[in-house]
Parts: C-alpha cells; sequence; structure tokens
C-alpha cells in the first residue's frame, strides 16, 4: 500500500472528533530517552546529524495524533452514499479540467509507464482533491508520535527513519514535509516507504518532489501503478446484474474466467455498460454488504488499486471517477 488504508484522504477519515482527553501511551519510557535512542538509530543508519538536528529538535508529544490513530469511525456508509461523496459532479469536472491542463504531460507519463491517464488524475482526485488537500501535519512529528506510543511502533519507527532518509537526500526541507496524522505525504500520499520505493524525478532536478511538482506527482503515480502489473489494455471493470438462483460460490475475488465465460453463466452489464473484450480475465465481486451491495466484474486492474489501498470502495471510486473523467 501507499500508506495505510485507515488514513486514505478518499476513504471516511476522522474530521468531528470530541475533545480529546489525556491520552496514555503504551510505552513506558520516558519520551525524551526515547528520543535519544532514536536519534542514535538515525546516526547507525547513515542519517547526518544535520538532519537528525533539523528534523527532531522539537518534537513533543501530540496526544491528538495518537488519539486519531486509535480512534475508529462510528457508524458505516454505504457504496452509493461513498460513491456520491468521491465521486461528486464538482470532482468529475475539476478532473475534465485536470486532464485538459496536463493533457500532454499525461500523455507523456501515461505511455512511458503504460497506465491511461484517467487513472492517474482518478488517483490524484481521490487521495487529495487534485493536490488541495495533503493533510497539515508535519510528517516527523506525526511518525515520531506514532512510534513512540507503541501501538503499532514498529512499523511507524521504520516509516519515521524512512522519512529522515528523505529529508536527508535532500528531497524535500524537514519543516516542509507535510502529510496526513499517520504519515502519508505529498500529493498522491504516499508512505515513506513507497516514496523511496516508487517516487520519481520526472523533471530531472534532482528532487522526487511529490509534493509540488505535477509532473514528479504522475509520474510516481504512474510508477507505483506499473509496479502492481497494471494493464493499459484493461478498464477496471463496472458494475453487473447477475441471474436468479446464481452460484455464489462463484463470487471470489480470486476466481477468474474470460469475461466471455462470464457471459455464458448469465452475467449483464448494468444500464448504459458494456461488457469488457471476451478474452479479458475478470472475477465477480460484491462490494458493499446487505442489501447496500452491487455486484461489479473487476479486472486486473482493480486488484492493482487494492494494493494501493485495501478498500473495495476506495478502488471502485478511482475506477468511476476516472470513467466519468474520461466521458
Amino acid at each position: 500500500m501507499t500508506r495505510l488504508s485507515i488514513l486514505s484522504l478518499s476513504v471516511i477519515t476522522l474530521f468531528c472528533l470530541p475533545a480529546l482527553a489525556q491520552t496514555e501511551t503504551l510505552n513506558s519510557k520516558p519520551f525524551g530517552l526515547w528520543l535519544q535512542e532514536l536519534r542514535q538509530d538515525a546516526r547507525n543508519q547513515g542519517i547526518s546529524d544535520a538532519t537528525i538536528t533539523a528534523a527532531l529538535s522539537d518534537i513533543e508529544i501530540d496526544e491528538s495524533i495518537i488519539e486519531l490513530d486509535r480512534k475508529q469511525p462510528e457508524g458505516t456508509v454505504t457504496l452509493a452514499r461513498y460513491l456520491k461523496n468521491t465521486v461528486a459532479k464538482q470532482r468529475i469536472e475539476q478532473g475534465r479540467y485536470m486532464m485538459a491542463e496536463n493533457r500532454q504531460l499525461l500523455a507523456s507519463i501515461g505511455k512511458e509507464y503504460g497506465v491511461q491517464p484517467r487513472f492517474i488524475v482518478a488517483l490524484w482526485g481521490i487521495e487529495t482533491n487534485y493536490g488541495s488537500n495533503t493533510g497539515g501535519f508535519d510528517v516527523v512529528d506525526a511518525l515520531a508520535n506514532l512510534a513512540y506510543d507503541g501501538r503499532r511502533s514498529e512499523f511507524f519507527r521504520a516509516e519515521l527513519i524512512n522519512a529522515l532518509k528523505i529529508i536527508d537526500q535532500d528531497h524535500i526541507a524537514a519543516d516542509e514535509m507535510q502529510g496526513s496524522w499517520a504519515g502519508a505525504m505529498g500529493q498522491c500520499q504516499f508512505m515513506p516507504s513507497t516514496f523511496l520505493k516508487f517516487a520519481v524525478d520526472h523533471n530531472k532536478d534532482g528532487k522526487h518532489d511529490i509534493w509540488n511538482n505535477e509532473g514528479d506527482v504522475f509520474a510516481s503515480i504512474a510508477n507505483y501503478l506499473h509496479s502492481l502489473g497494471w494493464r493499459a489494455d484493461e478498464g477496471w471493470g463496472l458494475p453487473v446484474v447477475v441471474p436468479a438462483k446464481f452460484n455464489e460460490t462463484l463470487i471470489d475475488i480470486k476466481s477468474t474466467k474470460p469475461v466471455s465465460e462470464w457471459k455464458k453463466l448469465g452475467i449483464k452489464p448494468a444500464a448504459g455498460k458494456s461488457l469488457p473484450a471476451a478474452h479479458v480475465e475478470a472475477s465477480l465481486i460484491r462490494v458493499g454488504e446487505g442489501p447496500d451491495s452491487a455486484m461489479f466484474l473487476v479486472t486486473h486492474n482493480f486488484k492493482a488499486l487494492l494494493q494501493w489501498n485495501r478498500s473495495r470502495f476506495f478502488a471502485t471510486a478511482v475506477g468511476t471517477l476516472a470513467e466519468r473523467i474520461d466521458q
């Protein structure tokens, strides 16, 4: 994943929290001592004293970050409501504008990495509303708090060290590394480990700038999708109608058949849709639960989106937005 799935700006996040009570950390070690050991660990991993000083000098406990990590969203949302919120008319229209505004750049990057531009723009739109909502937290502060807390300290400590490496490599200054409360960064919301693997310096200025440079943002998104085996000659999927008394054991993302086989089994596209080419391998899945769920025939690309973010709602929204942008 590019970052924690609970954290995506596209899924149900925690905007309306009650006043925070004091939060007890699970770490029994004093924060000052823990931070001293962290600094030494960073030095042992080759991070410069200049970076350690710039990034770790003013770190303090922030109870709001720990509370956000522990707090679970209350209630549920249906797929229809989720899509209405995430694939809203304004986001579709803005996506079309962004496609037109960056057409040449997107076409070049799409060709280089084998990813259709509409999916690059859709991910950009759902992750951060086309770069306008990247999170207002200091990434190092957030990761340090989460690493110290102890609930998932190993994961967040590793991400914190990776964030320090990014600063040390001069991709961004410590005081400019902004992101979400769980450390997802920039316009494509990469966790530091994902950044180190997949961020791209598209404009060749020596920096992988996913905060400010759209070329780097688009190329980084495309590079990550390419690494997941993205198929440029396929879409993502579509809503379908399943016949009565259908064998429900076939509704499984691990069960893959050519579209021609699904057609023989009575699977039909929803109104206004067309099935993919007969040879395309696809899986029949249910998105959502109970009477509010919907059936989809999805391709390998949908599964790639699930590796970006494990939420089926998220992957469905990306695919739907990509379609609407391209209409």
